[in-house]
């Protein structure tokens, strides 16, 4: 199991690290919506290896029946492998650029606030707001949970959904072997 857990969630963690800071290295500052869109479908896909991982697990370890709490335990390793290495990933991506990308991020929120026409008091607490997040995650010990909660809730997700799909062991039976 724990080889399973291992090389899936490397896999996960590496489809989803490797496009997400080529695509930062290219747009420094995302592209608001459809950033997170970009980056929750690269999440997604990557994570779809713990449904790969379950149903080979339970097909050829197990002879075809896995039960719920196994099956959510392997996604869940999954999902932390994955997790950590998207992290280590996003630390590497941010001392590449010298830590720049959350000064970027928020002269790039400011701007958009201040292009809006908003009141000088609300501008002044929303400056006040995104230099407090600033000085936050400059700290390692907030930065690097916040960076593993954005990708864990996704694996969490999959994970229950593939462990409730694959305890029914008629939904994608496995195949028996061809005679030769």
């Amino acid at each position: 199991m724990l080889r399973t857990i291992s090389i899936y969630g490397l896999i996960a963690g590496l489809i989803v690290a490797v496009p997400m800071n080529v695509l930062l290295m290219l747009y420094p500052h995302g592209e608001g919506v459809s950033g997170y869109l970009t980056g929750y479908t690269l999440m997604l896909v990557g994570l779809s290896f713990i449904f790969v991982a379950v149903k080979r697990y339970r097909d050829r370890a197990l002879g075809g029946v896995i039960k719920f709490l196994p099956a959510f335990l392997i996604g869940l390793g999954i999902s932390v492998v994955a997790g950590v290495i998207y992290v280590i990933a996003w630390e590497i991506s941010l001392a590449m650029t010298h830590y720049t990308f959350m000064n970027d991020y928020v002269a790039a929120a400011i701007e958009a606030e201040r292009a809006k026409g908003l009141p000088s008091e609300q501008l002044n607490a929303f400056i006040a707001e995104m230099e407090q997040m600033k000085t936050m995650y400059a700290n390692p010990l907030f930065r690097l949970p916040m960076t593993f909660i954005e990708i864990f809730p996704v694996g969490l997700i999959v994970s229950l959904i593939a462990a409730l799909l694959l305890r029914n062991s008629r939904f994608l039976p496995a195949r028996a072997p061809t005679p030769a």
